[in-house]
């Protein structure tokens, strides 16, 4: 009985949020910080359930973690989401209007249909920036620092290059007409979901929901050791995605990490993609320092 409690915890919060979004006051949903609030506040809880059954012992959070875990998390919520809506979000929002585009259907359809579609429209381009970024080297390059995470905890899933960061939060979302608490609502839904597939927790879900949203068994394959095996189970939040695609992964791992599985620190993440350059251009300060050598003998 108890584990079948604890199969329903995904879906059911999964749920609350679809309930809470739909219900809740037009004074709430109106305001830009509901959704910050509401995504920062099940995060909080899904990490809390960490500590009530955990997955792995060897993913166990230490403060070192969860410091560097809150510190990403701080700036996906401001340097990049500010980029994003500078960037991105803003311009094609002037291009719908510019070009007279609308899609005012949208409108008319069911909540949940709306959240659905908010859903799919996200999601499917992360699916697709994300397996770009396994299969072209400078779009890795940016992506690589997230795979070098030698664990997997709730707020996991913010943590990586900022470049990256950037290019995963793209998505085409403002070219639809879509209700404002539609779209929190799907925001908070795909956070959940995301949540819970880098989480330390056994709350391991009913295969329906298992078939459709991605889950820490599968996203842990997506995080091992081996590059091949990393090229599998792309849906940040929709496994379905890869089941449609072909590129879906069956398995589990515990032990993750690319390379030497060697923990990087923020400055290493953030200047990863670089480090091609950085090493050219020390050869290149050494060899000048041999030749000035060889020259003063």
């Amino acid at each position: 009985m108890k584990q079948a409690m604890m199969s329903y915890v995904q879906p059911v919060m999964v749920a609350a949020v679809l309930l809470f979004w739909a219900l809740a006051p037009a004074a709430w949903t109106g305001s830009a910080w509901s959704i910050v609030i509401a995504t920062l506040s099940t995060t909080a809880a899904i990490q809390a359930l960490e500590w009530v059954n955990e997955r792995h012992a060897s993913w166990r959070l230490t403060w070192r973690e969860f410091l560097t875990d809150v510190f990403y998390v701080t700036l996906s919520y401001t340097v990049i989401a500010w980029a994003s809506k500078t960037l991105a979000d803003e311009p094609l929002t002037a291009l719908k209007h510019g070009l007279g585009i609308t899609t005012l259907w949208a409108m008319h359809l069911p909540f949940v249909a709306q959240v659905a579609l908010a859903v799919f429209l996200v999601e499917f381009g992360q699916y697709w920036m994300h397996r770009l970024m396994h299969n072209q080297a400078f779009f890795w390059s940016t992506h690589a620092p997230h795979h070098h995470l030698t664990q997997l905890n709730a707020m996991k899933g913010a943590v990586g290059n900022p470049i990256e960061l950037f290019l995963i939060s793209l998505s085409v979302l403002a070219l639809f007409d879509l209700p404002q608490p539609a779209m929190f609502c799907a925001l908070n839904v795909l956070a959940v979901v995301s949540t819970f597939a880098h989480a330390n927790t056994r709350f391991d879900p009913p295969r329906w929901y298992a078939f459709v949203f991605t889950t820490i068994r599968h996203h842990s394959l997506h995080h091992s050791t081996g590059y091949a095996e990393t090229r599998c189970n792309y849906g940040n939040s929709l496994i379905l995605l890869d089941r449609i695609f072909g590129t879906f992964g069956e398995g589990e791992a515990e032990v993750v990490g690319q390379g030497e599985r060697r923990r990087l620190s923020i400055g290493e993440q953030f200047l990863f993609p670089a480090r091609p350059l950085i090493a050219r251009y020390q050869a290149t300060d050494d060899r000048r320092e041999r030749d000035g050598a060889e020259a003063a003998a």
